[in-house]
This record gives structure tokens, C-alpha cells and sequence, in this order.
């Protein structure tokens, strides 16, 4: 693969993550030396840095991170304080939805259920209180999500299982097929 092409796989792998993505997993899922990886890294960052780019790339500890550029913080903000004062999104009733019948759900099964990347949506979750991310017991490298006690106390429920239809809902099969090809 040429170093332009390798670029763009990463940046775009990067953009759909919405997380940090260990140097090694990159390499894994590209098929490539770590060392390979971390140069192409090193010269998009560089690229970044030399453009007036909204973004950056920020390393730590073996992961990379693409994140929106710090001279525009102010722009990003606004865009975050409306989110999370504002009524919820219908992708974000849905996520919410999907974690309280179904969690705690890893944010692959999430985005399997709904076909769609929802790493921004999950943020704005954990944000506002409505949902939070543990470490999966299943998987140490991996997270799981599931809803917060301030979802509960705003619904007025004492549990999950108290939700409308949760014992139909939440052992579907039709949404445990979609999970189990994940």
C-alpha cells in the first residue's frame, strides 16, 4: 500500500473510532508493521500540523487520537453546551434506548443493532449522565455501556427491569441475531 493510501486508511479509521486506537490494532486490522503504521502517523500528524486543519492527531502511550484542533475550542464548545442542554436527538433516544433494554452493550453491538457509527452520540450520553462505560468483564480491552443512576432518578424507576415491556424488549431475538454476527 502506498504511503498516501495508508494515510487515508488510518485518518479515516481514526474518524469512525471517536476514540484512541492503539498503533497495534491499526497495524492488525491494516495489515501492516507497527512500525509502518507509526511512521504514516507521525507524517499525517505533521500534515495537520502544517495546514490550518480543525484537526489533530494526539498519541499517548501507544494510542492515537484524532480530535478537533485546539484553536477552534470555542466553536466545539458551543456546539457541546447545546448538545447537552438541549432535548435529546432521535439517534440518541435510540442509543439510550438500546442501552437500557439491552446493556450493558459494547459500542460494536450498539452500531450492529442500529448500522450506523454512534461514538459522538455515545459521548453526548456519558456526557449528560445518561449513560456510562465500564470496562467489559467478557473482554479487558474492550468497554461496555450501560445506563447511570441519573437515568433511573430522572425516569423514577428503582431498576432497568421496571422499564415498559423490558422483559420482551430485552431477550428479542430478532436483536440478539444482528448481536451474535457481530
Amino acid at each position: 500500500m502506498d504511503k498516501n493510501k495508508l494515510k487515508s486508511v488510518i485518518e479515516s479509521l481514526l474518524f469512525v473510532s471517536g476514540e484512541p486506537i492503539k498503533v497495534s490494532k491499526l497495524a492488525q486490522i491494516i495489515g501492516l508493521g507497527s512500525g509502518e503504521i507509526e511512521s504514516a502517523i507521525e507524517e499525517l500528524s505533521a500534515q495537520y500540523s502544517a495546514s490550518s486543519s480543525g484537526l489533530m492527531l494526539i498519541a499517548k502511550g501507544g494510542e492515537v487520537q484524532l480530535v478537533s484542533a485546539s484553536e477552534n475550542a470555542e466553536f466545539v464548545e458551543s456546539l457541546v453546551k447545546n448538545e447537552l442542554e438541549g432535548p435529546l436527538s432521535s439517534a440518541a433516544l435510540e442509543v439510550l434506548s438500546i442501552i437500557a433494554y439491552r446493556g450493558p452493550i459494547s459500542k460494536a453491538e450498539i452500531e450492529a443493532i442500529r448500522g450506523v457509527n454512534c461514538s459522538y452520540t455515545l459521548r453526548n450520553l456519558s456526557m449528560r449522565g445518561l449513560a456510562e462505560r465500564v470496562n467489559n468483564p467478557k473482554d479487558a480491552r474492550g468497554f461496555v455501556y450501560s445506563v447511570s443512576f441519573d437515568f433511573l432518578k430522572k425516569l423514577g424507576i428503582e431498576k432497568v427491569e421496571n422499564l415498559p415491556e423490558y422483559g420482551t424488549l430485552s431477550v428479542d431475538e430478532r436483536i440478539n441475531s444482528i448481536i451474535e454476527k457481530q
